[in-house]
């Protein structure tokens, strides 16, 4: 809570940078409606596909991964779970269907968080609860070395300092001491410095993330996963976080790089989300467009593989007949043979 405490203890000087994504989302909100105002059947499709990249991507940020041929089944199956790694993909998804059916009427409160880590840590033993011991959060090099990258708040402080974020974002955003937006970001670097949870922290303030977009009325991540965004983003969210949660524990830190980094990954969204419904036509040509909007971001060479880790709700053979139909035109070439062979866009993808 030191960022919202920070704010409510001074007048903010907002930077140029963070005044331009303000303007930009002000206005992606206001076309909201009438992007949602589209085919209930093409929005079907980009639902779908949110749901399954969300529970897959804020997952794999954090290690967690699954079989690829079975992540439509898990998200929207009933299989019987092979692994650990199941079980967390499957609670995830639970956690983001409950946010997109009570997102606006769910509070932000200790309760809720704890049942969003009991969402995604299933049946392990702490599951809903507060860490018991300290730990520091450590980055491992390929070497061997190692380095504190930060210092959580004390297992015993937990609970304290958790109630007091709960309530000091309620009187912000009742009071109004920055931009909502602001706050949510300034909430989310609290909540991971605080760190209240032994393992979970990261897809908790997802959801968290993604709830308090409902309250703020900014519901592109129904649409479009802000999960996958962020893992797209992946470096620079450990750069950013990193940079404003040095001396956090004082209150002397600079929240901005974390906070403009937050409204990045909302903007984009918003930009992502007018491209794919302004060239929808219809719920085939929703994945179609999917497949084609991550080749287009993908650097040359890339091989299938990338594009299938990207849109997970996507099947192989339709991957396989974007990039026929692509080569066909001249747009892309083949650098060899099989599953794993290469692809590289030519001068005629411009």
């Amino acid at each position: 809570m030191m960022t919202l405490r920070q704010f409510s203890l001074k007048p903010e000087s907002i930077p140029s940078s963070t005044s331009w994504y303000m303007a930009d989302l002000g206005e992606a909100r206001g076309k909201q409606d009438l992007f949602t105002k589209q085919s209930p059947q093409k929005l079907k499709v980009l639902r779908e596909s949110a749901i399954i990249e969300s529970a897959v991507s804020s997952n794999r940020i954090e290690g967690v991964t699954v079989d690829q041929t079975r992540i439509h089944t898990l998200v929207f199956g009933k299989p019987v779970l092979r692994d650990r790694d199941e079980e967390e993909v499957r609670g995830y998804r639970d956690a983001l269907k409950l946010i997109h059916k009570q997102g606006k009427s769910l509070p932000v409160s200790e309760e809720t968080i704890l049942n969003f880590h009991r969402f995604c840590r299933g049946d392990i033993w702490d599951a809903g609860k507060y860490k018991e011991r300290d730990g520091d959060i450590i980055e491992r090099y390929a070497n061997g070395r190692e380095r504190i990258r930060f210092k959580p708040v004390e297992a015993t402080q937990t609970p304290p300092f958790m109630h007091d974020l709960i309530k000091i974002w309620d009187h912000c955003i009742f009071e109004r001491w920055v931009h909502p937006l602001i706050a949510m970001a300034a909430f989310n670097l609290d909540f991971l410095c605080i760190h209240p949870f032994r393992d979970g922290n990261g897809r908790v303030s997802r959801l968290l993330l993604l709830l308090q977009c409902y309250h703020l009325a900014y519901e592109v991540g129904r649409y479009i996963s802000l999960e996958r965004l962020i893992e797209q983003n992946k470096d620079r969210y450990y750069e950013t976080l990193e940079e404003s949660s040095d001396r956090w524990h004082e209150g002397k830190h600079n929240p901005w790089p974390y906070v403009n980094y937050i409204l990045y990954i909302l903007k984009t969204a918003y930009r992502e989300f007018e491209e794919r419904v302004g060239q929808i036509t219809s719920p085939k040509g929703a994945k179609t467009e999917l497949v084609m909007s991550i080749i287009r971001r993908h650097l040359s060479p890339f091989r299938i593989s990338d594009i299938q880790k990207e849109c997970p709700g996507v099947s192989l053979d339709l991957i396989r007949l974007v990039l026929k139909n692509l080569r066909s035109s001249g747009k892309v070439k083949c650098l060899g043979r099989g599953q794993s062979a290469e692809w590289e866009k030519t001068a005629k993808w411009k």
